[in-house]
């Protein structure tokens, strides 16, 4: 067999130079303000301005838009490398995309003129809007409402933990426009502004992690929206709702591999300087135990997301499978790390004045946000009995 085909399993330098990247900006202009971000539970300012002057703050939005064209792949390695020093900064890019993408999928060219360029330029961020306090996992269950009035929409309802609500200026919602019509095949999906009439945001939810990311509700009292905001056909906004989720579910498991490396990183400088019955604790074999299942399941996680970024790039037939897949399997991993992590430092761990005991916290939401991942056990499962 000839020997390129070991290439397959290398990524190409232009993906190690992006990575060394954004990992010293990271280092350098993210990772000094994270533990003030989440003290304090403010946005990372600081943050968002290196990852702007970069032009890594939404990364996947096409050159034709004034974008930085990244693919599906090196969007993942952005978001991982911001990941593994700031999960919450880490949804900048990652909820820019999520906002975006059904504008991406499916909205004409003229919204895509009107609303991308903003946000490749940095003069704005966008949220996405599916979830209902009573229609989470159960997205053909909401409430919100647009009816058909004149030339536009009037907008009634409101959205739950909505990421970045309130410091984006755009957000794609998803709403009923014929509540008559069949379940599933419904649904429109819209762009509201932060400053259309009648539109607010709710108080700042206080979270277990990503402290640095507002999350807050959407109300809508009466907004009035031209057609010229819908997004894709009328009845298809929650086929391009999941099929959003199909992509972005990838970039959830890149900042669940991002906040697990930063963990194993941290626990590994830890443990080969911490010194008990006259030796580093790293030379214990009960240490080594963990540290090597850390490193084997993270690098596994990895392999998954990077394969699915692939797919979510080529658009594949099984993409909702292995976005899935990629997303529940990291989450669970980096849930796994940053506990054994925070273990491996024993009460060092425990405390603020190092960065387990954020991560662990933060890694909790990866395992929930963008369908919980026995939702996404269930997705897997329908795409295997279906296949």
């Amino acid at each position: 067999m000839s020997g390129s085909s070991f290439d397959l399993f290398r990524l190409p330098d232009e993906y190690e130079e992006l990575r060394a990247t954004v990992r010293a900006l990271a280092e350098n202009k993210i990772a000094p303000y994270a533990a003030d971000v989440d003290e304090r539970s403010r946005f990372p300012t600081e943050a968002y301005d290196a990852l702007r002057a970069a032009d890594f703050h939404a990364p996947h939005i096409g050159e034709e838009y004034g974008g930085a064209g990244a693919d599906a792949l090196a969007t993942c390695i952005v978001i991982e490398e911001v990941a593994r020093a700031c999960a919450a900064t880490s949804l900048i890019p990652g909820v820019n995309k999520l906002g975006t993408m059904p504008l991406v999928l499916a909205a004409s060219d003229e919204v895509k003129q009107r609303y991308l360029p903003p946000v490749a330029r940095g003069e704005a961020m966008f949220s996405y809007g599916l979830s209902e306090r009573e229609a989470g996992s159960d997205t053909a269950g909401m409430r919100t409402r647009a009816v058909a009035d004149g030339d536009g929409w009037v907008l009634t309802g409101q959205k739950s933990w909505i990421t970045n609500a309130g410091v984006s200026r755009y957000y794609t919602v998803m709403a009923v426009t014929d509540p008559d019509g069949p379940r599933g095949r419904n649904v429109t999906a819209f762009v509201v502004e932060d400053g259309d009439e009648g539109f607010t945001v709710g108080e700042p939810e206080r979270k277990l992690g990503i402290k640095g990311s507002p999350t807050r509700e959407l109300l809508f009292d009466g907004v009035r929206l031209g057609d010229d905001r819908r997004v894709g056909d009328v009845g298809d906004g929650l086929k391009i709702a999941l099929r959003t989720l199909d992509h972005t579910r990838v970039t959830i498991g890149a900042q669940a591999v991002g906040i697990a490396q930063g963990a194993l990183d941290h626990a590994l400088a830890y443990v080969k300087e911490r010194r008990q019955f006259g030796r580093a604790i790293a030379e214990f074999q009960g240490i080594q135990f963990m540290l090597a299942d850390m490193a084997m399941t993270l690098a596994a996680a990895r392999q998954m997301v990077y394969a699915a970024a692939a797919k979510s790039e080529r658009d594949d037939a099984d993409l909702s499978f292995f976005g899935a897949a990629a997303k529940c399997f990291a989450s669970d991993v980096a849930m796994q790390i940053t506990t054994d992590a925070v273990q491996l430092l024993g009460g060092a761990g425990y405390v603020r004045d190092y960065p387990l005991e954020r991560m662990m916290r933060d890694a909790k939401i990866t395992q929930i946000y963008e369908g919980t991942n026995q939702v996404q056990r269930v997705v897997m499962a329908r795409h295997l009995l279906r296949a």
